[in-house]
């Protein structure tokens, strides 16, 4: 049984739950220490490269369903095939590999918002600078990330499994991770200022996951065709 799968999913849930019904205080202080942060805001916290995993936006309910609908369908399989020790390795390193590559474009991002506090007198700009709707101190939550690296350790294991695109169209798993993968890699290049989906972890939590099932399956070649 996919135990690790599905205990994600209940934490995830658990925690969708309370921020939704624990009031907007409690929900921001919640943000604040475990929503991932970009390396230059004064609330980043070195545990929030995992913690941010579990959390999800209350105002975008189908975020949170697909993401474990998806986790459900490919990392339940992906459990029952490694076992529950390594499943949980590959889904944590997945998503911490997500959140680096997410850092790794945000940071000349914020490069905008650290210059722009020298605008601010310096007795204001320490409280400019803590002030959670600063720019500077936006934050990354969803576990999408982890999610594509199992679409992607998925569709390296079992490239010519069909899946039903709403429930109707068959197609192979193999052409579905790569099509979605080039649709992230377009859309995060020609991201606009009003995009807020991480693109770039998606793509990096992808990478990561490929990566590490090839490097698990080195004395085991796969025949993607």
């Amino acid at each position: 049984m996919a135990v690790s799968s599905k205990l994600d999913i209940a934490v995830v849930s658990m925690v969708f739950l309370a921020q939704m019904t624990l009031g907007p205080s409690i929900e921001n202080s919640i943000l604040n220490l475990f929503a991932l942060h970009s390396i230059q805001s004064p609330f980043f916290r070195p545990h929030q490269l995992v913690t941010y995993l579990f959390l999800h936006d209350p105002e975008h309910f189908a975020h949170i369903l697909y993401n474990m609908f998806a986790l459900w369908m490919f990392g339940a399989i992906l459990e029952n095939y490694w076992g529950a020790k390594r499943f949980l390795i590959f889904y944590t390193v997945c998503g911490i590999g997500a959140a680096v590559f997410h850092l790794a474009v945000l940071y000349p991002e914020m490069t905008q918002y650290v210059d722009g506090l020298q605008q601010y007198a310096p007795e204001a700009r320490d409280m400019v600078r803590h002030h959670p709707g600063y720019g500077l101190n936006g934050v990354t939550l969803g576990a999408s990330g982890a999610v594509f690296g199992c679409l992607a350790g998925f569709g390296y294991l079992f490239p010519n499994s069909l899946i039903y695109l709403y429930f109707f169209v068959p197609i192979k798993v193999k052409w579905f991770v790569l099509g979605y993968a080039a649709i992230e890699l377009f859309s995060g290049i020609s991201a606009s200022a009003g995009d807020n989906v991480a693109h770039w972890a998606h793509l990096g939590g992808g990478l990561v996951g490929l990566l590490l099932v090839i490097y698990w399956n080195k004395s085991n070649r796969r025949n993607f065709y």
